[in-house]
């Protein structure tokens, strides 16, 4: 081959070798990189949620590995982490912030940026809350979806007492590094048990032993029942939580159907997993192009009561034909 041939094709080849990379770059920068923001750890969030929250990007047309990447951020139960979390991706440059897990994740995300597109789950009046101006018309760069578990607390402790007809006294545990679920459900739970001649001991716990501590309170009370607060740590721990209630046969009553799975006595409360789909079907609505600004505030309308019958039998509790005859699911 003549020098000059030669030449020309190691000039080819050595181009080629330059451009290959380049244009590979090219294509990972085009793929939008959203955040996931969630207060509790990859080993206890509830697999299902995930999937739900998965499906709603790809109802967007959006998949994880595919045409889009995704940078998870876990506060591994200690809400104090989620600002330093929300700054990280912030700092990222992400498309877009998802925000799971409540409302101590959606505050810091808020506090975090003015301009990134936020998604966020809440249990609280997301205008209250200063999340946005208007439920119809956010008008900033947050949107997403209202569950109402707050507005469901005086309906579960009713459906306890129904549960337990003979329950006078309920401790009721929230966790006082969630403080705006804490006011929300004693705001609505002190009332709620008044009105049915209930007396309520009110108990903190914010940590996985300070669980252990409580219901170490709980063996020497004797509280007739056990109302636990919505919140994700909670939830993190669902399984500390029904083993202690079945070893100490204290009935109890949760936020959402993971604890029953997880052998809790019963839930009420709206679908979790829902509200999951529903913040990745936004996220890829933004990515697609939308505004928060304009997309209003989702508002949950799913509920569902869910038994364990096993757990009943354990705690010697008769489920009554009225409430087994509502119940959406009774796990066997």
């Amino acid at each position: 081959m003549p020098d000059v041939r030669r030449r020309e094709l190691i000039a080819l080849l050595g181009g080629a070798a330059v451009a290959w990379p380049i244009a590979a770059r090219a294509q990972q920068s085009a793929t939008p990189v959203i955040g996931f923001l969630n207060p509790t750890s990859p080993e206890t969030i509830v697999e299902r949620s995930l999937r739900a929250f998965r499906q709603g990007l790809k109802e967007a047309g959006f998949v994880e590995g595919e045409n889009l990447a995704i940078e998870y951020r876990w506060a591994e139960g200690q809400y104090s982490r989620l600002p330093a979390l929300a700054a990280e991706l912030v700092r990222r440059q992400v498309a877009v912030i998802a925000v799971t897990g409540g409302t101590p994740s959606a505050l810091a995300a808020k506090a975090a940026t003015a301009t990134i597109p936020i998604v966020f789950a809440v249990a609280d009046d997301p205008v209250q809350l200063g999340l946005v101006a208007n439920l119809a018309r956010p008008g900033g760069n947050a949107t997403g979806i209202n569950f109402f578990v707050g507005e469901l607390v005086a309906k579960r402790l009713e459906l306890l007492r129904e549960l337990v007809p003979a329950a006078t006294r309920v401790a009721v545990l929230v966790n006082p590094g969630n403080p705006p679920n804490t006011e929300i459900t004693l705001r609505d739970v002190e009332p709620a048990a008044r009105a049915m001649g209930l007396q309520i001991q009110v108990l903190n716990a914010g940590t996985s032993r300070e669980i252990d501590s409580a219901f170490a309170s709980f063996m020497r009370e004797q509280p007739d029942a056990l109302f636990v607060g919505n919140d994700a740590f909670f939830t993190s721990r669902r399984v500390q939580f029904a083993t202690l209630a079945a070893r100490d046969r204290i009935p109890a009553a949760y936020s959402n159907r993971d604890y029953a799975e997880a052998g809790g006595l019963m839930t009420y409360g709206t679908k979790i997993a829902d509200a999951y789909r529903q913040v990745g079907t936004y996220a890829g609505r933004i990515l697609k192009g939308s505004k928060p600004a304009d997309l209003p505030v989702l508002q949950s309308s799913k509920f569902e009561l869910v038994i364990n019958a096993q757990t009943a039998r354990l705690l010697g509790l008769t489920l009554p034909d009225k409430l087994l005859a509502r119940a959406d699911e009774v796990i066997e």
